[in-house]
């Protein structure tokens, strides 16, 4: 059984712990590029007939606000 399953904790849940203890051990000058990247937003667009309509944040990331 994998490691993450007897954890008790789903695969997206253990590749983020992942990443982040991986962000952490990065030296300092690359640790604020990669900390800028996990900053995530949130759009929607609303589908009618095959044809999406504008896309519209619900969640800005705090580096696009």
């Amino acid at each position: 059984m994998s490691a993450w399953k007897s954890a008790g904790i789903s695969y997206l849940q253990y590749a983020n712990i992942c990443a982040r203890a991986l962000r952490n051990t990065l030296k300092d000058e690359l640790k604020a590029p990669a900390q800028a990247r996990n900053q995530n937003g949130l759009k929607f667009a609303k589908w009618e007939k095959g044809v999406a309509s504008e896309q519209k944040f619900v969640a800005q990331a705090k580096a696009q606000q």
